[in-house]
């Protein structure tokens, strides 16, 4: 009965640091979503996640949960999940293939969650490390899509909120 108990816990206890992509957004692999950005020349939103890593599911479940922000993203950037500890290949624009770890390194996602704007040719424009509300994804998208990121930093961006 114990054995049967702990690995009930077990499964729970695995079920809720799974981080997949969050539910009901459009999220594509790496390099189909270098392709559907080029094609409608929409900037990504790149979303480095992993198994196990309790933070990207609380993104998931309390930032990734709120309708306005799945709209806002979902029908302005091309979203794109990238497992960290993936050996999957990916397609650099460059037409270098590594996997999807390597492109983690190459971002220095050592910490998951981590979230990688690119134009839509593939150039990094930021990345952010860490839990986000739904405030800082807005305030991010305001960002980007603004073309604020050819003037400024993200940081004296954020400093020159009202």
């Amino acid at each position: 009965m114990k054995t049967i108990l702990l690995a009930a816990f077990m499964a729970c206890a695995a079920a809720t640091a799974w981080a997949d992509p969050p539910q009901g957004y459009p999220f594509v692999d790496y390099n189909a979503g270098l392709k559907a950005a080029k094609e409608s020349g929409k900037p990504i939103f790149l979303y480095f996640g992993r198994y196990g890593c309790a933070w990207c599911d609380h993104t998931n479940k309390k930032t990734f949960s709120d309708a306005g922000l799945k709209a806002l993203y979902s029908d302005n950037y091309v979203l794109v999940y990238v497992d960290a500890e993936s050996g999957k290949r990916v397609t650099l624009p460059t037409g270098e293939r590594i996997t999807e770890a390597e492109l983690g390194v190459r971002l220095n996602a050592f910490a998951t969650p981590l979230f990688v704007y690119l134009t839509p040719q593939g150039e990094k424009i930021v990345q952010i490390p860490g839990f986000k509300t739904v405030q800082d994804f807005r305030d991010y998208d305001r960002y980007v899509r603004g073309g604020f990121y050819k003037k400024q930093t993200l940081l004296e961006f954020l400093g020159g909120k009202s």
